[in-house]
């Protein structure tokens, strides 16, 4: 049997949002709730797990790698993030499997509103375009979404108001840039794939040896 701890995955719903206060390998974000942590316990600000370094009050602080650094879009003094705390083994699970592992930044190209719903084009490098599926799964600033279409180079993820409220997606405008997260699932998938063409082209290969 395998236990689950908190700390080991999310959800990609978000719990509240807070303000960031500094940035730099010490890094402050101020929760607009108390959401009871402590040292050591893992969230995830804007898609990107953080291990909290300390606490005071409704403070956060957090020590960030320069790998980390490099990943994830890092935003300045006094903008909005998400925030959700790691899943509890005994949690009812909803969203989709999100690791906190920032796979890329992705920029916001359009918006459109329409009866209350935005629909976001985002961008994203093309050599994670087998990482994303029509009706599959993508983790955008930590919020698990609902791929709607794609193209070779973006992708349309439609937002309902809800989460437009309770979510910095309310803020998206195009130039924004955002944390993506692709679904776990698809990269073993896709990972799968290649290593069997990789098996096929060496046999072939070992084959056409035998032949002389």
């Amino acid at each position: 049997m395998i236990f689950l701890r908190r700390g080991e995955l999310f959800t990609g719903l978000i719990e509240t949002m807070g303000t960031v206060r500094s940035t730099g390998s010490r890094f402050q974000v101020e929760s607009d709730t108390d959401l009871g942590l402590v040292r050591g316990d893992s969230l995830a600000v804007n898609g990107s797990c953080l291990t909290v370094t300390g606490v005071q009050k409704n403070n956060l602080f957090f020590d960030i790698s320069p790998e980390t650094f490099r990943r994830i879009v890092v935003p300045v003094p006094g903008t909005r993030v998400n925030l959700e705390r790691s899943m509890p083994a005994e949690g009812r699970f909803h969203g989709h499997i999100v690791t906190g592992h920032v796979d890329e930044a992705g920029v916001v190209t359009k918006v459109r509103r329409t009866a209350g719903f935005s629909e976001f084009s985002i961008s994203f490098q093309q050599k994670s375009s087998l990482l994303l599926v029509e009706k599959g799964s993508v983790a955008v600033a930590g919020i698990s979404l609902t791929v709607v279409s794609i193209t070779r180079r973006e992708f349309v993820v439609t937002v309902i108001p809800e989460t437009l409220q309770a979510t910095t997606a309310g803020e998206w405008k195009p130039g924004y840039r955002v944390n993506l997260e692709f679904d776990i699932i698809g990269k073993y998938v896709t990972q799968a794939a290649q290593a069997a063409r990789s098996s096929e082209s060496l046999r072939e290969y070992l084959e056409q040896s035998r032949r002389g």
